[in-house]
């Protein structure tokens, strides 16, 4: 009786593995389409004034993200980003819109441990810890909009993996994985330089006088390093998916077993 319930196990974990194998693709594209549009539901949810479920989502992703509001696309609002003023792109800057924020403004105090009659708009000048943490816990109001629960440059990643993904379902049987070199220079090189010439402007490095990246910059780097991950990691996956597929169908061919055939 054990061995046959041991043969049933090995069967059951067999057969589930196979299922996994043939299905893997669809089963990455339906996580990541899920995991990149919740960011999106979260601030509809906020201006619906549903801001338990949307904070929640908030909540879930803020492990994963800065989450700074200087740094996000918003929704609802009178503009779709809101980067800081040093920027200089012409826009309302982050510190005229947060200043005339009053939960921003709370919850900045809180954090500066100040009163929120004494916050003034030179306080955001400076990216200090009270404004960083405020910036990330604020979701946004009424007048700025509600934010993505991730950045611009991390949505922008994500949204790029999807449309890789799902691109990838034409070219899987023949599309190589991509050099090393090639992705160094475009998936890891504009996000690295981009990213890194930024943090190195700010505390405690202060290499140089400290820069704000503009969103289109954000968004295409993100963009990039989406589709070269993709690129790099998807023909790996398919090759060893398809490998493990063919060695469990015939493993059960030879116990006499019809798996029958499929393919996602």
């Amino acid at each position: 009786m054990t061995e046959i319930n041991s043969k049933k196990r090995a069967l059951r974990a067999n057969l589930l593995l196979l299922a996994i194998s043939r299905r893997w693709l669809g089963i990455a594209i339906t996580v990541i389409s899920i995991y990149v549009t919740l960011p999106f539901v979260a601030p509809v949810l906020m201006h619906a004034g549903l801001r338990g479920p949307g904070g929640l989502i908030y909540t879930l992703y803020s492990p994963f993200c800065h989450q700074f509001a200087f740094r996000s696309f918003f929704l609802f609002g009178e503009q779709p980003t809101y980067p800081r003023e040093i920027t200089e792109i012409g826009a309302i800057p982050f510190e005229d819109a947060a200043i005339q924020s009053p939960e921003f403004v709370e919850v900045y105090a809180r954090y500066a441990g100040i009163a929120p009659s004494a916050v003034t708009r030179a306080d955001f000048d400076y990216f200090s810890p009270a404004l960083q943490f405020a910036s990330r816990e604020f979701p946004g109001d009424n007048r700025m909009g509600y934010k993505v629960t991730l950045c611009e440059r991390d949505i922008s990643i994500y949204l790029a993996m999807l449309l890789g993904a799902i691109l990838f379902r034409l070219v899987r049987r023949r599309l190589r994985p991509v050099p090393l070199l090639i992705y160094a220079i475009l998936g890891l090189g504009p996000i690295g330089i981009d990213g890194f010439s930024q943090l190195l402007g700010y505390p405690p490095f202060n290499l140089w006088p400290a820069r704000e990246t503009l969103p289109a910059f954000r968004v295409v780097t993100g963009f990039l390093f989406g589709l070269m991950n993709v690129w790099l990691g998807f023909p790996y996956l398919e090759i060893s998916f398809r490998e493990t597929q063919e060695q469990i169908e015939d493993k059960l061919r030879r116990a006499g077993i019809h798996a029958g055939s499929g393919h996602n």
